[in-house]
């Protein structure tokens, strides 16, 4: 039962992601095309978590840490840019 849970949750993240990517490549702005950015990193961030749940391997959290300290970072000096400059 919780398996099929996860799955159902593997699938909506996936379809987060393709929506997001469309967001990303239509997006009106540049903070708009920032943000649809971060969704999608927090969506494969889950998915990483998913897979390693599945695989029962638990090195892939460590990947996902790191993953989303550098997105973090990276998300936050993109802002940084847009709002007054580096």
């Amino acid at each position: 039962m919780v398996n099929k849970i996860l799955f159902i949750a593997a699938l909506i993240m996936m379809l987060a992601i393709l929506l997001t990517l469309y967001r990303f490549f239509k997006g009106t702005t540049a903070a708009d095309r920032l943000v649809a950015f971060d969704v999608m990193t927090v969506s494969s961030l889950s998915l990483i978590g998913l897979i390693a749940k599945f695989s029962d391997r638990i090195i892939y959290l460590d990947v996902a840490m790191v993953y989303g300290l550098l997105s973090f970072l990276g998300v936050i000096i993109v802002a940084r840019y847009f709002e007054k400059g580096l």
